[in-house]
């Protein structure tokens, strides 16, 4: 077995020979696709897919060095979450730290002066082509009662709570914190406050660093045209 250690430590961007691609199901965030390809180890391999676009969270952290915690009900597993304020990249072109910025903005009253890049996740890459940007804001404002945005639905129950780094990580320990990416968001928060409580410099990517897996490939999300090996590949519609 060759060592990790003797190579960079990176995931690798692969496009396989697709033969056919069809969306099976329209919905009304995303899209489910049903796919044929071929690998160098195994050949007419099916998968259905969920066809996502994307999404962008933001790790909060105050002055005071709490991270902010909305709860938010969520119905596939029938129980109000606390999660980190994040949102969907829905709006064709927008740049993802002017997604951070739009759903801070609306989901949490606030706006930061200081913006850092944390990671970059696929969340469920065995079923989804979601992925998800995190980024770390500091330096903090409220925005003015009367320009807040009003929230709806789900949104409209959210409850807040600015929490202790050291308190969310025993409640993650726990399992009473089980949203994956308030479970990245805290962990990453956590390094990068010890870090520099202990003096040593942290060095995070740039906040427009491309996304490896996203920027500059063939479209595999939600809308994607899809290239295949027949005589044409299908639409985001589904159509032939």
């Amino acid at each position: 077995m060759s060592s990790a250690h003797d190579e960079v430590l990176q995931d690798e961007p692969v496009t396989p020979p697709i033969s056919s691609s069809e969306v099976v199901y329209e919905g009304a965030v995303w899209d489910i696709r049903k796919e044929t390809f071929d690998l160098p180890e195994a050949s007419g391999l099916v998968r259905d897919l969920m066809a996502h676009t994307g999404a962008v969270g933001v790790a909060v952290v105050d002055d005071r060095q709490r991270i902010l915690l909305a709860q938010q009900y969520r119905h596939p597993v029938r129980a109000r979450l606390w999660e980190v304020p994040a949102g969907l990249l829905d709006i064709p072109g927008e740049d993802p730290l002017d997604a951070a910025k739009r759903e801070l903005v609306e989901e949490a009253d606030l706006t930061a002066a200081q913006w850092e890049l944390l990671s970059d996740s696929c969340l469920t890459p065995g079923g989804s082509s979601e992925t998800m940007r995190l980024y770390l804001a500091r330096g903090l404002s409220f925005v003015p009662e009367a320009d807040r945005h009003e929230r709806g639905e789900e949104e409209a129950g959210f409850r807040f709570a600015w929490v202790d780094v050291d308190e969310a990580l025993e409640a993650v320990a726990d399992g009473r914190i089980t949203n994956a990416i308030a479970q990245l968001a805290i962990f990453q928060v956590d390094w990068v406050l010890r870090a520099e409580a202990a003096g040593a410099l942290v060095e995070l990517r740039p906040v427009d660093a491309p996304r490896r897996l996203v920027d500059g490939r063939p479209e595999f999300g939600r809308g994607a045209t899809v290239e295949t090996t027949g005589t044409r590949g299908t639409t985001g519609t589904g159509e032939d």
